[in-house]
């Protein structure tokens, strides 16, 4: 019995951890979402546009080098295939960092009353919000 109160304990304790970020998804699709729920002001909507733009700059080179590095190597060894599906994991990791930059900028200009729609909203989909340090202007 104790066995399976552990099993059981470690089960959703990693389940805990393994909780997915709640990005916004600024530069994709939901812009138009976002900006409708939000209820972002003038400011808010040009800063999104701008930070969209950066995004799809940021990501469509680290895309590009990722096209290069499948292409050049797509007829390697193995053991070369090993370092390149390092290097391609490490592209899509930035990809995912330039995200949370952008999705960041973007929380840091909520007022309270967004960020608090934001939590909720994060809390109803049992996803993991982005917290952020709402003194720091990153603008």
């Amino acid at each position: 019995m104790k066995a399976v109160v552990l099993f059981l304990f470690l089960i959703f304790w990693f389940c805990g951890f393994a909780q997915m970020d709640c990005i916004l998804g600024v530069g994709g699709r939901d812009n138009e979402t976002i900006t409708k729920v939000f209820e972002l002001t003038e400011e808010q909507q040009e800063n999104l546009r701008n930070w969209s733009a950066e995004l799809k700059i940021r990501n469509d080179f680290l895309k590009d080098k990722a096209t290069y590095l499948m292409k050049k190597n797509k007829e390697s060894p193995p053991e070369v295939l090993i370092t390149v599906s390092k290097q391609y994991a490490t592209i899509l990791d930035s990809m995912k960092q330039n995200v949370g930059m952008i999705d960041k900028r973007l929380l840091r200009s909520f007022n309270n009353t967004q960020y608090e729609r934001y939590l909720k909203l994060c809390g109803q989909l049992s996803l993991r919000p982005i917290h952020i340090n709402r003194s720091v202007d990153e603008n």
